[in-house]
């Protein structure tokens, strides 16, 4: 069953929400709990933060001079906008996090996308943590139901196709094939290429995706 869309002030309303909860679980971090590595790459969990407070800041504008000036090299314009944001220390990193919880800046129109710029790199910081808060199941199925029908900042749809997604805790389901089971939230992160939450998945579409993210 699709899932019914939600309105731009909706979907902000949830980005501001899920940013605010991460704050809120980054304050109880250690010292050293800041230069775990988290579940993005080669990224530290400060780093992944910082780069969630540089996508709050930066737009249209700023983003298209900044991917120019690092010749589209994504990777690059990311690294810059991240170091940027670093700050001198942990807890200035979480300042300036704090400072863009209510900012409805982004690079472009797709606030689903930038709603599941923060439920999965929330979970790329709280997984390696083992912070147990998860994102509302409800906003998670927007961006299930985004990251199902096009490839944006992930190759989510790419990696979906030819298979079945069906939630079990919302009416998200999506696609046809092989039948992939599991929460909204671990469809969303496998979606974005965390195979991490693989283990969470039932059905025999689960075999396919791990080969692709393999």
């Amino acid at each position: 069953m699709p899932v019914t869309s939600w309105t731009t002030t909706e979907l902000w309303a949830a980005v501001h929400a899920e940013r605010a909860a991460l704050a809120d679980d980054l304050a109880t971090l250690a010292p050293e709990q800041w230069e775990t590595p988290s579940l993005c790459g080669r990224w530290s969990v400060r780093e992944v933060v910082a780069h969630l407070t540089a996508a709050a800041s930066v737009g249209r504008v700023r983003w298209l001079v900044s991917v120019l000036g690092a010749r589209f090299d994504f990777d690059l314009h990311n690294q810059r906008r991240l170091a940027e944001h670093l700050g001198a220390s942990a807890q200035d990193t979480l300042a300036g996090f704090r400072a863009v919880v209510t900012s409805t800046t982004a690079a472009s129109g797709h606030t689903p996308a930038w709603l599941g710029e923060v439920i999965v790199h929330g979970q790329d910081i709280r997984e390696p943590l083992g912070l147990t808060s998860e994102p509302d199941p409800g906003r998670a199925a927007q961006v299930a139901e985004f990251f199902a029908g096009r490839d944006f900042t992930v190759p989510s749809r790419t990696l979906a196709t030819g298979l079945r997604l069906e939630a079990t805790d919302t009416t998200f389901a999506a696609g046809d094939g092989p039948l992939v089971r599991g929460s909204t939230l671990a469809l969303v992160m496998v979606m974005a290429g965390r195979a991490a939450y693989l283990p969470d998945l039932s059905g025999p579409g689960v075999s396919i995706l791990a080969d692709r993210l393999s």
